[in-house]
């Protein structure tokens, strides 16, 4: 069925969703007070930490730090995506999924046409590849066959500035549809031409199969090598990976996956039947990227070229990596001789050898140790103590668990510490309870369980989180004028709130489910609150935006009192301060 799946039907899905009985029927829960317990599904465990909350709709494991609502438990345990598990969901509850219709359907029908379009242009590129002989000897000098450029769909883009555009930009509709895609640029003249020209092209499939963007190599010494399609409605960088849909299709489970650089790297490697291969789309591994790649499997290799730069891009993955380590989930590191990448090697030394690489990857503990270690003087007491410091904020990114705690214990061992001295050390970061809290009310604190040093914004989102109800009275006028970093979110959130006053905490957190602040929330909506019967959210909440409009009535009078100092005031700024003096600019 065509047409889009309306936004506020999933959100409306969610806060409807029983999330105990979805999980239930896959986990065996235990009452725990207001909550359910039980062994977390998603890593080894003896002791319950695995909680799940009817009121909010949301689980969260207090072991490896999974979290989110009734639709990413189905994703998470049931290896679903995205639309099958609104569908599955919806299935569950006896009810149809809508979609989009009339008026509101036209973008359903542009993304139908957008993927059309992509998918012919892709065809035309296959065709053009066969009517094109230096292409096709350069992928065999390669060492790609038919067969294998078949299965990936690999094409040619034909030199000139206009093929695909002359072929597909036959109307100015037709001409707006190639830019949307990335397929051709708008010179500054309005005239227009294509982004791909002399190159061997590689499509690039989503979780469905369908094409949603390319990559293009040259065949000769040219810059840049690779040529990717820009970000678009249809291609995201950091959310898709190449080879990951040919690797579904040719292996009916998939025990690990190896991350290399290049398209080449994945095709050379299916050439020789190691067909677990993909690789990042010209960015660094996100945090999608390793979601997805372990919803698939629980052991992801990283394979690099052994030169300088390998190894820099081997540790911006180990950086990305450390929150979604957890027991059960393995992170290990390859690194290839000097001047050769996966594709070469392959072909030098065969499958079975580079198999026998993955097979004796490092840890990633080991690789931790390893570069922290070069850079100071072990022998020296200094450098032990530099190499703690620098471990401290990797570290601090690793879900607590067993993994952490093992860690941490190597680490100890490094430097000739005693672990739990270590450990100290690595967390004394954290600050002290903040002051000033009135006697009688308990108060969300910075040392609450899981909750980290909060400011105030991330206090107010985080109680919004726990209890939306809560800011349903909020004047959020009061945070006008309010400066501080995430105040448009907690701005955002109380309107969202207060136009859906019934809306749930998972809810919520569907809402901001595509945008980078969502992954954010979810960690926040997982904090753990004071569980007394005195605590008030909505009392807690008020304060939080009572304290930011103080402070920023604070900073603007500091600013009209230092600009008063250097030149006169208008008579307006005269007011304005007069008025702050008084107390009553902010008293609506």
């Amino acid at each position: 069925m065509s047409g889009l799946i309306p936004k506020q039907f999933i959100v409306d899905l969610i806060d409807r969703a029983d999330v105990v009985e979805v999980v239930g029927r896959r986990v065996q829960l235990k009452k725990a007070g207001k909550e359910f317990k039980a062994c977390c599904p998603f890593h080894d465990e003896k002791t319950p930490s695995f909680t799940v909350s009817p009121g909010k709709g949301f689980y969260h494991c207090f072991g490896c730090g999974e979290h989110g609502n009734a639709l990413d438990f189905l994703m998470q345990y049931d290896h679903m995506e995205f639309v099958e598990a609104v569908e599955s969901l919806a299935g569950m509850m006896g009810v149809e999924v809508p979609h989009e219709e009339g008026q509101s359907q036209r973008p359903a029908r542009s993304y139908d046409a957008l993927f059309d379009l992509v998918a012919r242009v892709g065809r035309f590129y296959e065709a053009e590849l066969k009517n094109h002989p230096p292409a096709v000897e350069y992928l065999k000098q390669r060492g790609i066959d038919g067969a294998t450029a078949k299965r990936f769909g690999i094409g040619y883009a034909p030199a000139g500035w206009s093929k695909v555009l002359d072929k597909f930009g036959t109307s100015k509709e037709a001409i707006e549809r190639l830019l949307a895609v990335g397929l051709i640029i708008r010179k500054d003249n309005g005239q227009h031409y294509d982004r791909f020209r002399d190159r061997i092209m590689f499509p690039i499939r989503d979780s469905r199969g369908r094409v949603i963007g390319f990559g293009g190599r040259v065949m000769a010494n040219e810059e840049p090598k690779y040529l990717n399609s820009p970000e678009t409605v249809l291609f995201h960088k950091g959310r898709e990976l190449y080879g990951l849909y040919e690797a579904r299709q040719a292996l009916r489970s998939i025990d690990r996956l190896v991350v290399v650089e290049g398209y080449m790297d994945v095709v050379g490697l299916a050439r020789h039947g190691i067909d677990f291969s993909t690789a990042t789309l010209g960015t660094a591994t996100t945090d999608e990227h390793l979601n997805r790649l372990f919803r698939m499997c629980d052991e992801v290799l990283f394979c690099f070229d052994g030169d300088r730069a390998g190894r820099a891009a081997a540790w911006r993955a180990l950086e990305n990596a450390l929150p979604q380590i957890r027991e059960g989930r393995q992170v290990r590191f390859v690194f290839l001789p000097e001047g050769q990448d996966p594709d070469s090697y392959v072909q030098k030394h065969g499958a079975a050898a580079f198999e026998k690489m993955l097979d004796e990857a490092m840890p990633l503990s080991d690789f931790l140790v390893e570069e922290l270690s070069a850079q100071v003087d072990m022998d020296s007491v200094d450098g032990r103590a530099r190499f703690a410091e620098l471990a401290r904020p990797l570290v601090s990114k690793i879900p607590l668990g067993v993994y952490k705690e093992l860690l941490t214990e190597r680490l100890a061992g490094s430097i000739g510490l005693p672990t739990g001295k270590l450990e100290s050390i690595l967390k004394r970061d954290v600050s002290p309870e903040p002051k000033g809290n009135a006697p009688g009310k308990t108060r969300l604190r910075a040392g609450s369980r899981g909750s980290g040093n909060l400011s105030i914004v991330r206090r107010a989102i985080t109680l919004l989180l726990h209890d939306p109800a809560a800011a349903r009275n909020l004047n959020v006028e009061q945070l006008s004028g309010v400066s501080k970093p995430g105040c448009d979110l907690l701005r955002d959130l109380i309107e969202t709130v207060q136009s859906e006053p019934t809306i749930s905490t998972a809810g919520v957190l569907e809402r901001w489910r595509h945008d980078e602040e969502g992954r954010h929330l979810g960690k926040l909506a997982a904090i753990e609150l004071p569980g007394s019967d005195d605590f008030d959210a909505s009392a807690e909440l008020a304060d939080c935006i009572a304290q930011l409009a103080l402070t920023a009535r604070r900073d603007r009078m500091s600013f009209l009192i230092e600009k008063q100092t250097l030149k006169s005031l208008s008579d307006a700024e005269r007011n304005e301060l007069r008025a702050l003096s008084q107390g009553s600019a902010f008293s609506g």
